[in-house]
């Protein structure tokens, strides 16, 4: 073998292990689980009731409002951890800059609050 061939080596070890594994695994259960297929166990639902509806109903817009204004203020506090970490470094332009960052949210949440986004009718 060439030396670049080598150094592929533990790769391709790593990648038979891992489908060894993963064979073995697929195996294993197959093997334990109990195969006795049933009519019940195949239908869609397996709640206690059969189906009702169509599958592709709207949703009311409020619920995407709701959800897109969860995951912006979420956005807020995953900025405020590493921002409050990193305080002593980055000095006061650091603390004015997420002052700043902080009046432009709340505008926004107040915004929205007036609006009547985050009531829920």
């Amino acid at each position: 073998m060439e030396p670049w061939q080598l150094e592929y080596a533990p790769i391709l070890i790593f990648f038979a292990i891992a489908g060894g594994v993963a064979v073995a695994a697929l195996g294993a259960s197959w093997l334990a689980g109990r195969q006795k297929p049933d009519s019940e166990k195949g239908a869609p639902y397996e709640c206690g009731f059969d189906p009702f509806g169509d599958t592709r109903s709207k949703f009311d817009v409020r619920f995407y409002l709701v959800s897109i204004l969860f995951i912006i203020f979420d956005l807020e506090v995953a900025f405020l951890f590493p921002w409050a970490v990193t305080l002593g470094k980055i000095g006061l332009f650091g603390f004015w800059s997420m002052i700043v960052f902080l009046a432009v949210l709340t505008v926004g949440f107040i915004y929205e609050w007036r609006k009547g986004a985050l009531e829920w009718e």
